[in-house]
């Protein structure tokens, strides 16, 4: 459970309270982060990170960058296509769980905690290194301009203070040509469809907060983080305003979800 803290609309009201809790709450839910991306997607979240991983298209010997990285789904992905990838986050326990997905052939953290010698599967990205782990905050980040050919991010965007910083510190360290892409919740634009969606994660988050750390903000801060955020076309407006050259968006499950694709 966590402790200490503002409820949880205080805790959104500023970048930095904002900063805090998102730290404090990732740091909670690292353990259970997998599961909770299943249940909350229908299990469809592993698709939707194989589109981004396509839509990025690395080609082998480049550079990637996969931001907010979590336990590696899309980090492992974009080294299956060779290229030489960090995947960055700023929660350790995250980290500490893709590495031993690395170390157990880039089964899940699950997997990865309680391996079984006859299931042991290959390093997705058989005959390439494995992917560097780093510690670091999306809105200062730790790479010399120009630096990555590719950057990803599955959910990164809206968990992030300033969303304006994220966007200009992407666009610092890719190279000319450079491409984004990112997967995360949209902000539907329609009133009516906007408040199911909102109440269904409330609902479903509450409960599953309740049962797994016996606080239901714990999984609400999902619906509250979306209810914050610009949506899918605000986001694609900033970052052409940011200075990329172009900055599109997919719809997934029906405009419940996004993708962006941005090139510098």
């Amino acid at each position: 459970m966590i402790t200490g803290r503002a409820p949880l609309d205080d805790a959104l009201a500023s970048p930095a309270s904002k900063a805090r809790y998102v730290r404090r709450l990732f740091s909670t839910i690292a353990d259970r982060y997998d599961l909770i991306t299943v249940l909350l997607s229908f299990g469809l979240d592993r698709g939707w990170k194989r589109r981004v991983v396509d839509l990025a298209a690395p080609r082998p010997g480049q550079r990637a960058l996969d931001l907010a990285c979590g336990t590696g789904d899309i980090t492992f992905g974009l080294g299956a296509r060779g290229a030489s990838v960090v995947g960055l986050d700023i929660t350790h326990r995250m980290l500490e769980l893709a590495r031993l997905r690395a170390a157990s052939g880039g089964a899940t953290a699950r997997q990865a905690r309680t391996p079984h010698p006859a299931s042991r599967t290959p390093h997705p990205a058989s005959g390439t290194p494995h992917p560097a782990f780093v510690t670091g905050d999306m809105c200062a980040l730790p790479f010399a301009d120009g630096e990555f050919d590719v950057v990803t991010t599955g959910y990164g965007l809206r968990n992030v203070p300033d969303i304006d910083a994220a966007i200009r510190e992407v666009l610092r360290v890719l190279q000319p040509g450079g491409v984004l892409v990112s997967l995360d919740f949209n902000r539907p634009s329609n009133a009516v469809v906007r408040a199911v969606y909102l109440g269904y994660l409330r609902i479903v988050g509450g409960a599953l907060g309740w049962a797994l750390h016996r606080d239901p903000d714990t999984y609400r801060y999902v619906p509250a983080s979306i209810a914050g955020y610009p949506g899918a076309a605000g986001v694609a407006s900033r970052m052409r305003s940011a200075g990329f050259e172009t900055a599109e968006w997919r719809a997934v499950l029906g405009g419940l979800m996004a993708i962006h694709v941005a090139r510098k």
